[in-house]
């Protein structure tokens, strides 16, 4: 993969930096304009009023509900719970987003992730992404926490989503990774149907699409494809498990080769094949059939 080369930029740089453009290349969007007043819901917490303005000619913001303004830089790391040299670390001169975890955190082994807290979610940044990922917050809440962790002694937030053995996946906009213990996610309900999917964004698709699939399916979340091979037996112990793996060519030699294992496992891919996985199926606003039960079991 080809390194792209990062520009930190200044403090005086970041401060004069446009903060209305800023928020947009965050996905956050005034909800009136006031002449030089641009009025926000707060990114900094959840609430039903816009009490967040940015005065545009003097480029400086003020959260009313919280007491508290100032410059981009004092807005980043409220908003990123980071540093000022991170925050201008992953402030790049070509852009206006910032890309965190750009900071070398993908390639960090998964032992050095050091989880310091768990909680209810609540950042708008993290709810935010689960919007746009067209999840719905409720389920979000139901399966998923708010997961505090250090990597080499910077501090992160993440979406995270339990396993097994008690470690965690976890994503924000900007990263994607998990910590130790890395395992399943099994969520059994006593059904003789188990659904599979290779991550929990692709889980929590499936029960967005299908509200009712909740209670008719028991549901393991590989968070690795590598794990199917150590699943395979438990999942056999169901009448028919139901593979929506992921339509790339690792996902579908899997399937492929379930299927010739055992005609237990049943390729259901076809159902967003022109898609890379469910989720990627949900965010191009499409919807499932309202009764998977009344589905072929195979494409017709």
């Amino acid at each position: 993969m080809m390194e792209r080369k990062m520009h930190t930029v200044s403090c005086g740089q970041a401060r004069n930096k446009d903060m209305v453009d800023y928020l947009a290349s965050l996905g956050i969007q005034a909800q009136k304009i006031r002449g030089y007043s641009y009025w926000y819901l707060s990114p900094l917490r959840i609430e039903k009023s816009a009490s967040f303005k940015i005065n545009r000619r003097l480029n400086r913001w003020y959260d009313f509900g919280l007491g508290q303004g100032g410059n981009l830089i004092d807005f980043g790391i409220l908003y990123f719970r980071c540093s000022v040299s991170d925050f201008l670390s992953g402030l790049s001169n070509e852009s206006t987003s910032i890309p965190v975890p750009e900071l070398a955190i993908a390639a960090t082994p998964d032992t050095r992730i050091k989880i310091s807290n768990t909680k209810p979610l609540s950042h708008p940044a993290l709810l935010e992404y689960i919007s746009s990922r067209k999840v719905s917050h409720k389920l979000a809440f139901q399966y998923c926490n708010e997961v505090d962790f250090s990597i080499a002694d910077k501090k992160y937030f993440a979406i995270g989503f339990a396993n097994k053995l008690g470690g965690y996946e976890l994503r924000n906009k900007f990263f994607k990774g998990s910590n130790s213990p890395k395992a399943v996610t099994w969520f059994k309900n006593g059904n003789t149907r188990l659904c599979v999917f290779e991550g929990f964004f692709d889980f929590l698709s499936f029960l967005t699409l299908q509200a009712t699939a909740a209670g008719n399916n028991d549901f393991l979340v590989l968070n690795s494809l590598a794990f199917f091979e150590g699943a395979t037996e438990e999942m056999l112990l169901y009448n028919a498990v139901h593979l929506y793996l992921d339509n790339n060519p690792a996902g579908q030699t899997c399937t492929r080769s379930a299927a010739a294992r055992s005609s237990k496992f049943q390729d259901r891919s076809f159902l967003y094949k022109d898609h890379e996985d469910l989720n990627d199926f949900l965010c191009s606003d499409h919807r499932l059939p309202d009764a998977l039960d009344a589905m072929p079991e195979k494409p017709p």
